[in-house]
């Protein structure tokens, strides 16, 4: 909605001052500048990176555009789910554990959590590290290490859509002086031409210029800003699992270790303790229906 919001005010600012200037908007109008700046611009982009990438960066627009990051609730449920864990860590037997964390998609704890089940990458992380605290051997220090490893990797990752369009944007303005030169170049074919024309035609070679610098500034670099924003709240979730299961490894409770958790959420967004506490009081029973 915001991303609406912005768009329509700075075309709106920009094309109604430059009507109260007394511009005519129709002479804006020239779709084969656009098609020029747009498809080579497009073109590059698609040189420049994987399908992966490109289809990765198609998922994270639209999840800009529609404002998709974890909200509070999603929040809760990462530490219900971290709590309803470790209680069985502490209190059942190895097998009855591993059964949790081999299979997560028929435990009863990840399916009374349909949104973290639901995140794939997610779920392999926190089963992942459960295994590895169920074998008993890793130091707190080395699993740390490796989980700071993988994060690393997984912003990485994240954050390849906001690469990818940075450096369209980047290109966006020099791809517009591109469509300006090709316009200007049939401008000179038609010097012999009425100066009403040819007058025509170099404003339409300028629009280029015009165009692929307000692509680039007003609506690729803010996008990808967006974009870089979203993701990175997506990987402040793998930070709670770190936190939270670095805190029980270091022996502290439960309830405790999910508050270590609970405090790298950004102050604006975080849930409070007794929205936790609830939740975890509320878990066994949603266990329970679960099953």
């Amino acid at each position: 909605m915001n991303f609406a919001i912005g768009l329509v005010v700075a075309l709106g600012s920009i094309l109604g001052g430059f009507a109260a200037l007394g511009g005519h908007l129709i002479v804006i109008w020239q779709p084969w500048e656009f098609v020029i700046i747009g498809g080579s611009a497009f073109g590059t982009f698609i040189i420049a990176n994987t399908m992966k990438t490109i289809r990765d960066t198609g998922a994270a627009i639209v999840e800009a555009i529609l404002d998709r990051q974890p909200k509070p609730r999603d929040y809760l449920d990462v530490l219900g789910v971290l709590a309803a864990l470790m209680r069985e860590l502490r209190a059942k037997s190895r097998a009855e554990v591993e059964k949790h964390v081999d299979n997560p998609s028929e435990s009863s704890i990840f399916v009374s959590f349909p949104k973290v089940l639901a995140n794939k990458d997610l779920t392999s992380f926190i089963c992942d590290y459960c295994r590895l605290i169920i074998i008993g051997n890793a130091r707190t220090h080395e699993i740390e290490a490796l989980m700071d490893e993988e994060l690393h990797t997984v912003s990485k990752d994240k954050l390849k859509p906001y690469q990818a369009l940075t450096a369209v944007s980047e290109a966006l303005p020099a791809l517009g002086i591109v469509a300006a030169v090709l316009g200007v170049i049939k401008a000179m074919g038609a010097l012999d031409q009425s100066p009403e024309m040819l007058g025509g035609l170099i404003g339409a070679a300028l629009v280029g210029t015009f165009a692929g610098i307000f692509i680039s500034y007003g609506i690729v670099t803010p996008l990808g800003a967006k974009i870089k924003g979203t993701r990175e709240k997506q990987v402040r979730v793998y930070v709670i699992v770190k936190q939270s299961l670095l805190a029980f490894m270091n022996g502290a409770l439960p309830q405790i270790a999910v508050e270590h958790g609970r405090k790298t959420i950004p102050s604006s967004e975080r849930p409070s303790i007794d929205d936790v506490e609830n939740e975890m009081s509320s878990g066994p029973a949603r266990t329970a229906e679960a099953a």
